[in-house]
């Protein structure tokens, strides 16, 4: 991330439209957000932890399509958590595909991790139909797992190990 990303991630993380896929339920001031660029270079293993902005490579202005996140990073058990967000306008062109082959090659091949694991909503076809392209198993539900405005929604846990 870069100081210059600090709208979008404003944009992106206040949209309560975005907020069933995480855990946050308030909007982010932008101090709140600039503290949080500030601190992303910590080293992964310290904050367990890493955002990456997503760019076309095709694009001059470098402006940023959505974010990649590594979460929950646990080394003894050898697995991170993913989670992805690619900007309305930009969908269905690829993106999201070619940023999780990106994340799936460093977590594999320089973390030297095991497991990659994602939290899909039941009924996000979109995201179920990726991460099952991207060779990920379904290996469980989490019933009632998240809070909806109908009710709550089952999550599929989605897991891909070392090749």
């Amino acid at each position: 991330m870069e100081p210059e990303d600090l709208e979008l991630l404003y944009k992106w993380e206040n949209n309560p439209a975005y907020w069933h896929a995480g855990e946050v339920r308030v909007p982010y001031s932008k101090y709140t957000l600039k503290q949080y660029i500030l601190n992303a270079s910590q080293d992964i293993y310290e904050s367990k932890q890493l955002r990456f902005m997503i760019e076309p490579k095709q694009q001059h202005d470098k402006l940023a399509i959505g974010t990649i996140d590594l979460f929950d990073l646990d080394v003894f058990n050898s697995r991170i958590g993913v989670g992805l967000l690619i900007d309305e306008p930009y969908r269905g062109n690829g993106f999201a595909g070619a940023s999780l082959e990106l994340v799936e090659e460093y977590v594999f091949g320089f973390l030297k991790l095991n497991q990659l694991y994602a939290h899909v909503a039941e009924d996000n076809n979109k995201s179920r139909n990726l991460f099952e392209s991207r060779n990920f198993q379904s290996s469980g539900m989490l019933k009632n797992w998240i809070r909806s405005g109908e009710g709550y929604v089952n999550v599929i846990l989605y897991q891909l190990f070392q090749p």
